[in-house]
């Protein structure tokens, strides 16, 4: 039986010689001086020799030949050489293309929506192929991986260095899909582990709403946007039903704003009955747009709507401005108004499927038409605040927003 005594001291001879060890392994010692652990075996009638690794500095130790041996003998007795699936994976190895290439691969081959496809490629552009480009499926470890989703989410981009991950995740199950034997790094970094993203859920209070109105007067910008922004939490719509909107949708003598199916994707229009504040709102716009077809207008070109991102700004310029002058005023954006007006009147007791849930067309016909002003809660924020204390909190932080009568 060998030990690394013994090991260390065979010397080199004239020729190769054999010390056999336990199990049918031994160490051929070759004149060079070089030794290597080696085992003969018999498969399908014919003899095969098994080089498992030099023995020495960064070679293979005693125990890992011998645990490697055990490994041989497993896939012998399945019927596999072992002599030729070490051949295969160094071919591997040799013939593989780097991550870059596969990467490249996986981009053009695997199935997905152009906009994730872009979004990934784009990913991979800027945060992956310098770094990893260049290098074989075998060199990059959950170290080298580990490394750069730190960097990026220390540089304030934590959403991405999950999509980094990701994109190495699936870059590696391609190759690995289509004959790679190699481990995947991604595996090992968790996303819970680069970032934690915390759902938001953010609703403003009464006051809040009133200086939300104050310091939205004290900013810069113009009058038609500070209006839409009423409108918003008026009429519980998403911000594009409203910056998409056109004129042909307002009916004004039946205080009706009917949005059509193909902008709501939905398979009938959506109906939003307009309380007199909201139509107050929509005739000062009517006047801001001039001749437009649209209720919102570019203000570069009257033929288009609004920027998408013109709303954002005037809320975040809101909000940062009460925040400079200490008042409590926490971040928010336009979808947040949304969800203020749904949790406002479902604290004075509407039901919910009336407000968020289920859309108006959704009871809509020409039977019950002449009561939906009554029953629908988008027509009726000044009956809500009459019934419950909202009426007088809202009014006293923000004036004129719920009419005490009209």
């Amino acid at each position: 039986m060998l030990t690394d005594t013994k090991l260390r001291n065979l010397k080199p001879q004239d020729k190769l010689y054999k010390v056999n060890d336990l199990d049918g392994l031994y160490v051929a010692v070759t004149p060079a001086g070089g030794i290597s652990f080696r085992y003969n075996y018999a498969i399908n009638g014919r003899q095969e020799t098994l080089t498992i690794g030099r023995y020495g500095v960064r070679g293979v130790t005693l125990a890992e030949a011998r645990e490697r041996l055990s490994e041989a003998k497993k896939m012998i007795a399945a019927g596999k050489s072992p002599a030729r699936e070490k051949a295969r994976d160094k071919k591997r190895v040799k013939n593989a293309v780097t991550f870059g290439a596969w990467a490249e691969k996986w981009l053009r081959g695997y199935q997905m929506a152009e906009s994730t496809r872009d979004m990934r490629k784009s990913v991979y552009t800027r945060e992956l192929k310098k770094r990893f480009g260049s290098q074989k499926l075998t060199e990059i470890t959950h170290e080298d991986l580990r490394a750069l989703t730190d960097a990026i989410v220390e540089r304030g981009a934590p959403a991405t260095a999950v999509h980094a991950r990701e994109v190495v995740l699936q870059v590696y199950r391609w190759a690995i899909e289509r004959g790679q034997n190699v481990e995947n790094p991604a595996e090992m970094v968790r996303p819970t582990t680069i970032a934690r993203f915390e759902p938001r859920d953010r609703a403003l209070t009464p006051a809040e709403i009133g200086l939300m109105y104050r310091y939205m007067d004290r900013v810069g910008t113009s009058p038609q946007y500070r209006a839409a922004i009423k409108l918003l939490l008026l009429t519980m719509v998403r911000k594009s039903e409203l910056s998409n909107a056109t004129w042909s949708e307002i009916n004004f003598s039946e205080a009706l704003w009917t949005i059509p199916k193909e902008r709501m994707k939905r398979r009938t229009p959506h109906l939003v009955f307009l309380s007199r504040q909201a139509l107050d709102i929509f005739i000062a716009l009517k006047t801001f747009a001039g001749g437009s077809d649209y209720v919102l207008p570019s203000r570069y070109d009257s033929d288009l709507p609004m920027s998408a991102a013109t709303l954002n700004r005037v809320l975040s310029s809101t909000y940062k401005a009460a925040q400079k002058d200490g008042e409590q005023l926490g971040k928010f954006g336009p979808h947040d108004l949304r969800r203020t007006a749904s949790t406002l009147l479902h604290e004075a007791g509407y039901n919910t499927d009336w407000t968020l849930n289920r859309p108006p067309s959704r009871f809509y016909s020409r039977r019950v038409r002449r009561c939906m002003p009554r029953i629908l809660p988008r027509r009726s924020w000044r009956t809500v605040s009459g019934r419950q204390k909202v009426r007088r909190q809202v009014q006293q932080s923000a004036p004129g927003f719920i009419p005490t009568s009209r």
